[in-house]
C-alpha cells in the first residue's frame, strides 16, 4: 500500500481545487474539529514533559534531545496513521467521491483565507493608529512589537505573509502532491511542532534549546523544497523578476528556508524587509508603505491562483489518461 492509499490521480488533483475552494468560501473549521488544533494540544501536553524548566547540559541535554525527538516522532506517526486510515476508507469509492472527501480532509491542513485576512487586518489597524497596528501584529508574529514604528510593523506583516504563504499553503500542497494526505498531515504536524517547540532558550517557562532541536531541524528539512518553490511562484506572480538575486538575499537570514519567500517578496515590491539587529533583506529598497501591503497580498494571491491552475491542468490530464486506459 503506498502513501496515497490507491486514491485515483484525478481525485488527488480535484481535491486540491476543492480544498482551496472550501478555504475561500468558509475558512477554518471549528476548533473542536480542527486537526491542527489537535496537533497543538498534543504538542502542548508533550512539551511540558520533555522541555525542562531550566537550561541543561551534557548528558541531561542529550536525554532532553532524545525525549523531544521521541515525542515528536510519536505525534508525527499518529498524524500520518490517521491520514492513512482516512485514505484507506476512501480507497474503494469512485474517484469523484474520493475527491470530495479528500478536499474536506485536506482543507484544515492549509490556511490561505485566514492568512490573507490577518495581514490585511494589520494594515487596517495601522490606519487607525500605530498602537492598534502593533497590537494586531502581535496576533501574527512572535517577536516583540512594542518598539516597532509603522514601517517596521508593515515589514513584519509582509514578512509573515511571505513566510506563512509557504508554511500554510504551498508546503502542505507540495507534500500532498508528493505523498498524499499522509504527507500533508505529517508536514503540518512538523510545522506546528516547530512553531511551538523550535526555540532557543526560555519560552513560557520552559527551556527549548535541546527539547525543540529535533522539531526545528525536521521542519527545516520538510520546508527546504517548498520554500524555494514559493520563492519561484512569488517571482513569477510579480513583475520585477529578481529570481537570481533571491538566493543571495535569502542567505542573509538565520533560517535556511524562510529567507527565500521573504527575499522574493522584498524584491518584487522593491522594499526593505528585516528584523532589527538580525538581518535586512534588499537593503537598498524603500520602507514599506500602505500600498505595499495591498500589493503583497495581490502577489501572494496570484501565487496561490497559479497552484490552482496547475491543479486544474493536472486534473484534466489525469482524466484524459484514465479515460484512455479504459
Amino acid at each position: 500500500m503506498d502513501l496515497a492509499c490507491s486514491i485515483a490521480p484525478p481525485a488527488m488533483a480535484l481535491a486540491v481545487l476543492l480544498a482551496l475552494a472550501i478555504d475561500r468560501l468558509w475558512g477554518e473549521p471549528p476548533a473542536a474539529w480542527h486537526p491542527v488544533v489537535w496537533m497543538g494540544r498534543y504538542l502542548g501536553a508533550a512539551g511540558k514533559l520533555v522541555a525542562p524548566p531550566a537550561p541543561v547540559h551534557g548528558a541531561a541535554a542529550a536525554r532532553t534531545f532524545i525525549l523531544g525527538a521521541l515525542a515528536w516522532s510519536a505525534g508525527a506517526l499518529l498524524a500520518a496513521l490517521a491520514a492513512l486510515a482516512a485514505c484507506a476508507l476512501l480507497a474503494p469509492l469512485h474517484w469523484s467521491a474520493q475527491a470530495l472527501a479528500m478536499g474536506f480532509l485536506l482543507k484544515p491542513l492549509l490556511a490561505w483565507r485566514m492568512l490573507h485576512a490577518e495581514v490585511k487586518a494589520v494594515e487596517d489597524a495601522l490606519g487607525d493608529s500605530l498602537a492598534a497596528g502593533r497590537a494586531r501584529l502581535a496576533w501574527l508574529v512572535s517577536r516583540d512589537v512594542a518598539a516597532l514604528d509603522a514601517g517596521q510593523v508593515r515589514e513584519s506583516a509582509i514578512e509573515s505573509l511571505a513566510e506563512n504563504l509557504n508554511d500554510s499553503v504551498i508546503a502542505p500542497l507540495f507534500w500532498f502532491a508528493v505523498a498524499g494526505l499522509p504527507g500533508a498531515a505529517l508536514y503540518r504536524f512538523a510545522n506546528t511542532a516547530d512553531a511551538m517547540w523550535g526555540y532557543r532558550g526560555m519560552r513560557q517557562g520552559r527551556h527549548w534549546t535541546w527539547a525543540g532541536k529535533w522539531a526545528a531541524r525536521a521542519d527545516d528539512v520538510l520546508c527546504w523544497a517548498p520554500a524555494r518553490l514559493t520563492a519561484v511562484l512569488l517571482c513569477l506572480a510579480g513583475k520585477a523578476g529578481g529570481l537570481r538575486r533571491v538566493a543571495a538575499e535569502a542567505r542573509l537570514t538565520p533560517s535556511p528556508n524562510s529567507g527565500w519567500p521573504m527575499a522574493a517578496m522584498a524584491l518584487q515590491l522593491d522594499i526593505r524587509l528585516g528584523k532589527p539587529d538580525v538581518y535586512t533583506l534588499h537593503a537598498a529598497g524603500r520602507c514599506p508603505a500602505a500600498d505595499d501591503t495591498a500589493q503583497a497580498l495581490r502577489i501572494a494571491s496570484r501565487a496561490v491562483s497559479a497552484l490552482a491552475w496547475a491543479a486544474l491542468a493536472a486534473f484534466i490530464a489525469a482524466v484524459i489518461i484514465q479515460g484512455a486506459r479504459g
